[in-house]
């Protein structure tokens, strides 16, 4: 009995006391290292480190569970034997997120870690499904909108737009004709699969003349070997047409993923509270895709999108002298106003874009990896006048852009340590048609940009690093461009300029001149991130940019067609030179959220575009507007908050103020955003088929802070001609405007979901104007409308 006893008792603690280790690698699908997942096995716990490896002691024999866990992936939750040391490696499955939201994530994909993280929802994204991309990022705090009518807009961001702004749609420039206020981004928002917007010139990787900031367009990767798709149908009452886009999505299938999306806008007419906005229609046919291969050490991917789009330009917009601008600005109403109809006429602007890329990364060990990108792109715009005399299908400017782009980049994350840097080279040639009938606004050219960048990120504590980071651009521009003599002379040219002059035309009325430029800029930025207290949140940048005059700012010279306008460029013109501080604070508490974001730029040089006198042409009498540069200081301030106030009610606030002040004049600039407020209250009940109900609040404020360009001209009254005052500088006054938005969830089928959404714009069919709309001279904004959505997944 004694000898049984002795034998059970050192079966029992030799069982005890046999500890043992348990070690390996914990990496994903691509054998990257996923540094602090989470490793529970029996009672004990750790965390991977930075090359992906751990190690736990003191495990008993017999069965254990295994629990492994990582933000973004698939939890992995096994039992295991344990009877000695072993060595366990496991490889985790990113989850496929089906477009939760789109992130406007700036730490963990672009590499810079001293901007606030923001967020967009689907939902947003899928109710201006039917809309621009200027529309969908007016919904993050800080970032307005710059239109031209009811169908083309840009976007702003702290007051700045156009080439300040540049548009990266899978990570390629998208070369557009950006230059014109009233040229759109050529892109279709439901090829988004996510969108960042980096405020500032902080994303050094992606240029130096990001003065205003960035937008970072990519489409979906799918990770996972599935099949998915989503279809989206919008109806609307204004316009009385609709959107139609698909989607498919095949994720890792033998290593390969793929992606197709395409999509199809018609609309007539819009309509204001009062009158048809003759001549507002637009269609659009777009389509993108991409392949992807995923190997264990490198990927190759290659994509394609194709935006076309014809957009009609407002009627009213194109006055014939002097006297219909004046009545237009004096009376508030249109002097055309026709039927509605479905049909296009001129003017109007035809937009095609094509863009091809092919992309190759290669994974080193220990997080170091390069990638190699090519891209073409193919821009042809056309934009179209009403000419007595002349055939509707003679476009009046008809540019063609070819741009070939060549990127580098480099990245290695060692210990605390982030490293990235890259060469950037581009060969970009526009050829203006000569077939027009009329001398072309922007000339033919041909322009060559180089680059270098690099970046460094130190990790001093898991709750703060600092980002430093420097770039240095080359570029070279040379033109071919017929300048009338007396244009010439007007501008004083010569003996400046004399040296770009090579010749003369037949008449002996215009020189022929092939102006050339080149640019050496340096820009950098430097920031920090801090997280202190109880989920306070501090991010502070300092940031140099610097932008090269671009063809329309320097070449101008004519009437643009789409806006009904002179414009001028000044062969003078300088770079623009930012200097930018921006900092963020964030605080969040259990049911509530608050973000304050002030900021201050500071641009020597600042370019912009002013009005100044009329001319008159053959075509009519049109107004002048020139390119200048002031010394420009602006500053302002973003706010959002967020109120979880129960269960079922939420309140979400965004504010924006930008002060844009001319300090060499000591005035206020011009097409400076006003202060404006959007509320919102939603509410949820997921018992009620998923039903989402928002009513939304947006307060435009009057600008008051405003330059006064008026000029005074001549018109004929009473058949003489009398002096009068053109008041083409007062903001039109602030205005209110509410907005209703409801969705409800239901099965069509096992594998099939469909939301069916209701909204309503502009609620109470509110009249109204706004300032950073080029055409609000001639005709108030879109009266109410009508949105029936559906979405359907499968």
């Amino acid at each position: 009995m004694q000898k049984t006893c002795f034998l059970f008792c050192l079966f029992f603690f030799g069982t005890i006391y046999s500890q043992n280790t348990i070690s390996g690698y914990i990496t994903d699908e691509n054998n990257v290292a996923l540094e602090k997942s989470h490793i529970h096995v029996s009672s004990k716990t750790t965390n991977s480190k930075k090359d992906g490896s751990y190690s736990i002691r003191n495990i008993p024999n017999g069965s254990t569970k295994v629990l492994i866990t990582y933000v973004g992936y698939k939890p992995i939750d096994t039992i295991i034997e344990i009877s000695g040391d072993l060595e366990l490696n496991f490889k985790m499955i990113q989850k496929r997120e089906q477009l939760e939201e789109i992130v406007l994530k700036h730490k963990d994909n672009y590499f810079n870690h001293s901007v606030l993280e923001q967020k967009i929802k689907e939902k947003t994204i899928e109710k201006f499904s039917s809309q621009s991309l200027g529309n969908v990022l007016k919904e993050v705090s800080g970032v307005s909108i710059l239109k031209s009518g009811s169908t083309i807009v840009k976007p702003v961001i702290n007051g700045l737009h156009s080439n300040r702004v540049p548009v990266f749609n899978n990570n390629v420039k998208l070369e557009d004709q950006q230059w014109g206020m009233e040229h759109a981004p050529n892109f279709d928002v439901n090829a988004a699969g996510k969108i960042t917007v980096l405020k500032g010139a902080s994303g050094l990787q992606y240029g130096g003349d990001a003065i205003g900031g960035i937008v970072i367009i990519e489409p979906l990767s799918v990770k996972k070997d599935t099949l998915f798709g989503k279809t989206i149908m919008t109806a609307e009452s204004n316009g009385r047409g609709g959107t139609i886009s698909s989607s498919l999505h095949k994720g890792n299938f033998c290593d390969w993923s793929w992606n197709a999306q395409a999509s199809l806008k018609y609309y007539g007419d819009r309509e204001s509270p009062n009158y048809v906005l003759s001549n507002t229609g637009n269609r659009e046919v777009n389509f993108s895709g991409d392949l992807k291969y995923i190997g264990k050490k490198f990927d190759f991917s290659s994509y394609y999108s194709l935006y076309n789009a014809t957009l009609a330009i407002l009627s009213a917009s194109h006055i014939g002298n002097v006297n219909d601008l004046f009545n237009a600005i004096n009376n508030q109403i249109p002097y055309v106003i026709n039927d509605f109809t479905h049909s296009i006429k001129n003017p109007r602007q035809k937009v095609q874009h094509h863009l091809a890329k092919f992309n190759y990364n290669y994974y080193f060990k220990d997080r170091e990896s390069i990638s190699l990108q090519y891209a073409f792109q193919f821009n042809n715009r056309e934009e179209f006048d009403t000419r007595t005399g002349i055939s509707d299908s003679r476009p009046a400017l008809s540019l063609n852009l070819m741009t070939n782009t060549l990127n580098a980049d480099y990245k290695l994350s060692k210990e605390t340590w982030d490293y990235k840097a890259g060469f950037s080279g581009s060969y970009q040639n526009n050829a203006a048609s000569p077939n027009t009938g009329v001398s072309p606004l922007i000339p033919s050219y041909n322009k060559i940009d180089a680059g270098v960048y690099a970046i460094v990120d130190k990790h001093f504590t898991t709750n703060f690093s600092v980002e430093a980071g420097i770039r240095y651009d080359f570029s070279t521009i040379e033109a071919t461009k017929y300048y009338k003599k007396t244009r010439w002379a007007e501008r004083n040219y010569s003996p400046e300029f004399d040296s770009f002059i090579v010749g003369e035309n037949e008449t002996q009325t215009q020189w022929l001149t092939k102006p050339s430029y080149t640019f050496h800029n340096f820009s950098a930025s430097i920031g920090t991130q801090y997280s202190f207290g109880k989920e306070f949140d501090w991010y502070f940048n300092v940031s140099r940019a610097v932008r090269n005059p671009n063809p329309s700012e320097f070449f101008s010279d004519g009437l643009h067609h789409s806006t009904g306008m002179i414009e001028l460029g000044d062969l003078r013109l300088q770079q623009e030179k930012s200097n930018k501080i921006g900092t963020s604070l964030q605080k969040k508490w259990t049911n509530f959220k608050i973000t304050i974001n002030p900021f201050l730029n500071y641009v020597e040089d600042f370019m912009f575009l002013k009005p100044t006198d009329f001319e008159k042409t053959t075509r009519g009498d049109f107004p002048v507007w020139e390119y200048e540069q002031t010394n420009a200081l602006l500053t302002g301030i973003d706010f959002y908050s967020e109120w979880q106030i129960n269960e079922h009610w939420q309140h979400r606030l965004l504010a924006s103020y930008v002060n844009g002040k001319d300090k060499s004049k000591d005035g206020a600039l011009i097409d400076m955003p006003p202060l404006n407020i959007n509320n919102r209250l939603l509410f949820a009940k997921k018992e009620w088929c998923n039903l989402n109900l928002e009513l939304q609040s947006e307060i435009m404020f009057q600008q008051t802070q405003f330059p006064n360009n008026n000029f005074t001209t001549n018109i004929i009254v009473n058949n003489e001609l009398t002096p009068v005052e053109v008041d083409i500088s007062t903001p039109p006054p602030g205005y209110h405007l509410l907005h209703f938005s409801s969705d409800i969830q239901f099965k069509t089928s096992e594998h099939a979901m469909a939301t069916l959404g209701f909204s309503v714009f502009n609620l109470f069919d509110t009249k109204y104007r706004d300032y950073l709309n080029r055409q609000r001279f001639y005709a108030d904004e879109m009266g109410r409308n009508f949105q029936i959505q559906l979405k359907i997944n499968y």
